[in-house]
This record gives C-alpha cells, structure tokens and sequence, in this order.
C-alpha cells in the first residue's frame, strides 16, 4: 500500500479562518491516522493579495492547533519554472495549444454560444492553427467535445460532469503565470499527493484537474469534497456568526485541543461520541464517516468543549497557556507551583483561560482593589474582632493544610456564636476584594498562609480607618 500523502494549500491572502483550519484537520488527521505525510503548501501565486503576514499568521494558527507538517512550507511563486516544464509537455504532446484570440474575441464567442441556447465559452478557434509562443498567446488545453468525465468522491459519490459543458480552458496566461488548474495538479504531481480532502466548493474545479492529470498520463489522486461549515442560520460561515481567524479564538482563551475537537465534529462523527482528545482522534478519524451535509458553526457548543478541556488538563499542562492571559492583564506570573495552585482553584468553573486569567488576578495583586459595595456591606466595624482573630489563629499554624483551617473556623465559629457564612463572606472580600471567588478554604491554601494573614490584617486597617 502507497503512503498516505495529503495537503493543505492555503491562500496568503488573510488570516487562517475555521473552514480553512478544518480541511487542514481532515487532512493531518488522515496522515497521522495512516502513519503518512502531511504537506504544507503555500498558494501564494496572487501577487497583489499575498502578504507575509498572512503567510506568518497561518504557520502561527497552525502551529498553535498542534498542527505539524512534513514537507514544506512550499511557495508557488517560487515554481514557477516546475509549471512552465509541464505545460511545455502539455503543448509538445499535442493536448494543450497556444491561443492568440483576445478577450474581446472571447467575450463574442460567449455571447454567439449564449443567443443560440449554448453555454457560453471558447470556441475552439485556435485549436487546429499549431500556434507557437507568442507575446500576447495563452496556453489552453484541449479538452473532450463528448462523454463525461466522473469525479469518484469519498465524501460525496459519483459526480458526473458533461464534457461537451468544458471549453477549452486556460493553464497559462498571457504574461507567463500559470492558472490555478494547472498549477495544483503539477504541485500534487511533484509532491506526491495522492489523498485530496478539500471544500466541497472546490467540486467545479475537480474535472478539470483530472484532465490535466490525465493528459499527463498520471494516476489521479483520492478526491473527498466536505461540505461547508455555515452560521446558524444556515448562510454561509462569516463573522457575524462568532467565526473568526484561529488566532482570534487563541485570543479569547480557547485551548488548542478544543479548537481540534470542535473542528473534527464540524463534519465527521464517531458513533456519538463528542468528547475527543488528539490522541483519540489520531486513532479513531476515517474517511468514511465525513459527512454529506454542511455543518453549523455553535459557539456555545465550542465553549462547552473549551470548558471540559479545560477539566480535563492538568493544572501543569494549563500553566504555560494561562501566562500568556495572565501576561496579557499585566500580570507577571510565573509557571510555577503558585500558579498552578491558582489554576486547580478555578479551573471547575472556567469555559475559558481568559475566564480564569481575569478571576485569578487577585491572587497576584499586591495591593487589592476592592468593591465598594463588597467594603460597605461586609467589611464593618463589627467584623474587625472576627478578622483579628482569624489572622492570629492562622498565623499561629504550624501546618497549613485544608482540614486545619477548617478546625480553626469551627473554633472562631463557637467562640464567636456566628454561623460559617457570617465569616466568610468578610473573609472572601478580605482576601479577594470582592464577594466572588473559588471555594474559601481552596482559595486560602493556593494563597498561601503569609499572604492569607497579611490580607486580612490590610483589610483589619482599612476598616480601621473607616471610622
């Protein structure tokens, strides 16, 4: 059995969005899947709208999805002495001829074709002239005046297109550069690429590519054409629908790994099951189980998987994502075992890291900002002695575990003939500023004993001088 060879050719034209990220999943997944390669090409042969940054920003997005190639990153600007060999055979074989007529001329043909009930397209004109080379000459390749030719598609089925509908189309133009057609099948020629899972937009181009493949007497490749992820309300995918760049969801506190997840179930299924972790989808992904029918984009079901992930990492495995959060709130954290003691606090209630960046800055905080209403409502002159005496019960612990301060707090709760509650929310906007925060006692000990005490003594003053 041949290496499983497939590719991703993205356009550098902007970022990478969640259609774009999809194909290249399908495609990475097969190729781990079947021990293959995965292909990186860049289609960059748009001069005017090809930027770096785009290109910068796809290898970025990918990169950051987990998403490695094996070859590549190949630049079509850069091939295009490779075309140029392949049309040149194109032309000495006899299937491919240079045409000399102008658009204008074009542009007649199609309107003759059109008021007699045809299709509108070439004629033909310079097809038996034996034309060569000149300043103002495309190359057109001949193709079929009858039968049809099928497209074989994985995802899809058999797809037949009328031969007699296909004129004689462009491979290479005027100035030199080569169409989008030709180039492609020369690029899977020459990379090996025998296993193509595209967009089902691409379906038109499909009989085209197969001619060329043909004419140059190569074996075709595997074609499977997904169908489009759409908006919830079933029009095509765009930002309105909360879709935008890979790096926009890196942004906003997505993991890598639910992205991956989320993707994967945007037209593949296995059985039903949602929940999958890389390794899992690395072993389980088939092609057989691409489905027909678009997708909808759900940004709620994408948080929900972001929230399981989440879950599912370990506080070691978050810490390294969290600080670009964290980083990003101006806060100089470390991964270190404070921070990951911060993240086994929140993490049960985040849907996102920047989520729990934004609720664990006042673990970081030297001096706390506190709530108004939380001060006025909590923090009151009958509290203070409550305070006093919880400072000094756990400065005075010689070990600082969960299940001791919980005996200190029923010890201040009977001295005190206060219910748990009446302590704790003070305590709460002591130590955080505010009346939200992880669990008391899960909050204290990720805090640390030192911190813990100096808090509650800094919220002793500032009542203090409330008075």
């Amino acid at each position: 059995m041949d290496t499983i060879i497939t590719r991703f050719p993205p356009s550098p034209t902007g970022y990478l969005h969640i259609g774009g990220a999809r194909t290249a999943l399908f495609n990475w997944l097969y190729a781990r899947k079947n021990k293959g390669k995965f292909v990186l090409r860049i289609e960059d042969t748009d001069a005017a709208r090809s930027t770096k940054e785009s290109v910068d920003a796809i290898l970025e997005s990918l990169e950051w999805l987990g998403m490695d190639w094996d070859d590549g990153p190949y630049f079509q600007a850069q091939r295009y002495s490779i075309y140029n060999e392949y049309i040149e055979k194109l032309v000495e074989s006899g299937h491919a001829y240079y045409c000399s007529c102008t658009q204008d001329e074009v542009n007649i043909m199609r309107k003759t074709a059109k008021a007699r009930g045809l299709k509108p397209m070439y004629n033909g004109n310079c097809r038996q002239k034996n034309l060569k080379k000149g300043e103002d000459t495309v190359v057109r390749i001949k193709t079929p005046d009858q039968g049809v030719t099928i497209v074989k598609d994985i995802v899809k089925g058999d797809t037949a297109f009328q031969n007699s509908e296909m004129d004689d189309f462009i491979i290479q133009r005027s100035d030199g550069s080569p169409m989008y057609n030709l180039a492609v099948v020369v690029d899977d020629l020459t990379m090996g690429i025998n296993t193509i899972i595209r967009g089902d937009d691409h379906l038109i181009n499909t009989p085209k590519q197969m001619l060329i493949y043909k004419a140059l007497g190569a074996r075709l490749p595997v074609f499977g054409h997904v169908p489009m992820v759409l908006g919830s309300d079933k029009s095509r995918l765009s930002k309105r629908h909360g879709a935008m760049s890979v790096g926009e969801y890196k942004k906003m506190g997505f993991l890598p790994d639910a992205m991956i997840n989320y993707l994967v179930r945007l037209g593949w299924s296995h059985g039903d099951q949602e929940f999958f972790e890389r390794d899992d989808l690395i072993e389980k992904f088939n092609l057989e189980h691409l489905g027909r029918s678009a997708s909808m984009f759900d940004t709620d079901k994408l948080l929900a998987l972001n929230s399981k992930h989440i879950q599912k990492k370990t506080p070691e495995e978050l810490a390294g994502p969290l600080l670009f959060h964290l980083h990003t709130l101006g806060i100089d954290a470390k991964n270190d075992g404070f921070t990951q003691g911060v993240i086994q606090t929140l993490q049960p209630r985040s849907k996102t890291l920047v989520e729990m960046a934004q609720a664990a800055v006042f673990y970081y905080q030297d001096n706390l900002k506190f709530d108004e209403k939380a001060v006025k409502k909590f923090l009151k002159k009958d509290i203070a002695a409550v305070l006093e005496k919880s400072a000094d019960y756990i400065e005075g612990l010689e070990k600082y575990t969960q299940e001791a301060l919980e005996t200190i707090f029923k010890k201040i709760m009977e001295e005190t003939n206060l219910k748990f509650g009446k302590i704790a929310q003070p305590l709460r906007v002591a130590i955080t500023g505010t009346t939200i925060s992880p669990g008391i006692f899960e909050m204290l000990i990720a805090l640390g004993k030192d911190k813990t005490v100096q808090r509650i003594k800094s919220a002793i003053q500032l009542i203090q001088n409330k008075e």
